[in-house]
């Protein structure tokens, strides 16, 4: 149980609804923006800058996701794996290859790009003091600037919300709906 009273839609001001509706749109995330939205400016904000980032799209969804997963299965946050780990299935990796995402280097579903990704996620997560430049010339052949900074960004996020979720024990709840479960795959 989350160590945190959840709030729901209808105890937000009437101004910060819509943000709640759109924030569902986006997959059943629920119970973590119910606990942000104890503190208004953590739901409103947090929430406003994952759904701009989600609408430019700078940054492919598979990408964004490798690297979400990735820092959830290193911080073993399962809340964010439960959330994350099937928009990977939609972008064509099995429950199998999720489950070994760590397993980078040999894994038979990843390609270079993918692999990049998750290596550069566990830097980011594990060794960000000490990553050299040798993958930064990697990450320039596939990946503008702006992607890397979304890349970078999104990958130190979600390791903010890994211990934000587990320390709260912010829980997972079912989705309440196929639509919504598939809903939660696309965005």
């Amino acid at each position: 149980m989350s160590r945190i009273t959840r709030k729901s839609r209808d105890d937000l001001p009437a101004a910060e609804q819509p943000l709640w509706d759109r924030m569902l749109a986006a997959g059943d995330f629920a119970d973590q923006a119910g606990v942000m939205a104890q503190r208004l400016p953590i739901f409103s904000q947090t929430w406003a800058l994952l759904l701009q980032l989600g609408q430019e799209a700078v940054l492919p969804r598979r990408y964004t996701e490798l690297a979400i997963v990735t820092v959830s299965l290193l911080n073993a946050c399962e809340y964010c794996i439960d959330h994350h780990g099937p928009k990977l299935l939609v972008e064509g990796l099995s429950a199998e290859g999720v489950r070994t995402l760590l397993d980078y280097a040999s894994h038979p579903e990843l390609n270079e790009v993918d692999r990049l990704v998750v290596e550069y996620a566990i830097a980011v997560t594990r060794n960000w003091s000490q990553t050299r430049d040798e993958i930064f010339a990697r990450l320039h052949q596939h990946f503008s600037e702006a992607q890397i900074v979304e890349l970078t960004w999104r990958t130190a996020l979600c390791g903010a919300f890994n211990r934000f979720n587990d320390i709260l024990q912010v829980q997972t709840a079912p989705l309440a709906t196929p639509a919504a479960s598939e809903a939660a795959a696309q965005v």
